[in-house]
């Protein structure tokens, strides 16, 4: 692990950057404050669009070559934005050659499930509307998004609707039950995550619903024909099993799983610029999301 790694972890154990206590309404503003100061990567551009009623951002390199990449923001089901994750989808675009449309979902606890769920499936089928082939389509999340990703090609194949070419999950939310031996194992070591806060989240996201709900928990799902997917973890977080079962899971069921284990990693260490680790993670990105366009 780099030494830039080290110290972001002990700059998150500090709380001096990433998730920051107060309420949820506190915690979305300084999300916003601390991401309005991000600049785009050079040959970016940024253009907000309304999907018949959701917010999204198209965030692409001026020459992209490849096909769309629906991006899923990550938060708990609870924070996160276009703005807070609008830097990193610029370097996913930039290293991936694609377009990428990330959307607002509806948040909990003022929307619970399905709204997030309903929210993405709305923003796939509309790229199905505007005519984009399912073929050169990629979902894609971290932590919250990366789940939500998932349970969209379950709910996909469900209505019986195309299913886009793969997907890319970082660090996937896949276990809103938390029954992961990693969510205790790892309690000592994740700077980003604690129990007690996710769990809060998960109940507050999952409301009367059953949190093992393959919708909201897509580790319980039946995950035959899903398409390619590939997931990235480091082994310093809580969410480590959440990824691995998946992967387990979903390997029995037939499906081609790519999974990269990142030693000392934490949550979605992708989205810190500066960590040699990341550019390395979004190049492996980029590679399989070449795969998948060039099938």
């Amino acid at each position: 692990m780099s030494i830039q790694s080290n110290i972001a972890k002990l700059l998150l154990r500090h709380k001096i950057i990433g998730w920051q206590d107060g309420t949820i309404s506190e915690q979305r503003a300084q999300q916003e404050k601390v991401a309005a100061f991000a600049r785009l990567p050079a040959g970016i551009s940024y253009q907000s669009i309304d999907l018949d009623g959701i917010h999204g951002a198209w965030v692409k390199r001026v020459d992209p070559s490849r096909g769309v990449i629906l991006y899923l923001h990550g938060g708990a089901y609870m924070l996160g934005s276009i703005i807070s994750h609008r830097e990193f989808v610029a370097r996913l675009a930039q290293t991936t050659r694609s377009k990428v449309l990330i959307i607002n979902y509806r948040l909990a606890p003022e929307d619970p499930y399905p709204a997030a769920l309903e929210d993405a499936l709305a923003a796939y089928k509309w790229l199905l509307k505007q005519g984009y082939d399912p073929a050169q389509i990629i979902l894609a999340g971290d932590s919250a998004g990366g789940g939500l990703a998932l349970a969209v090609m379950l709910k996909l194949r469900s209505e019986g609707r195309p299913l886009p070419a793969g997907g890319v999950c970082i660090s996937p939310w896949t276990d809103l039950a938390l029954t992961g031996d990693s969510y205790r194992s790892k309690a000592e070591v994740d700077p980003m995550l604690n129990f007690e806060r996710i769990d809060d989240c998960a109940k507050l996201y999952a409301g009367q619903h059953d949190r093992k709900g393959p919708l909201i928990s897509p580790l319980y799902g039946d995950l035959r024909d899903l398409p390619p997917l590939f997931i990235q973890v480091g082994t310093d977080e809580l969410l480590l099993d959440d990824a691995e079962q998946f992967t387990e899971r979903a390997r029995e069921a037939g499906v081609e799983v790519t999974l990269e284990v990142w030693q000392g990693m934490f949550h979605v260490f992708q989205i810190f610029p500066f960590l040699p680790e990341t550019k390395r993670a979004l190049e492996s990105i980029g590679q399989f999301v070449a795969r998948m366009m060039n099938k």
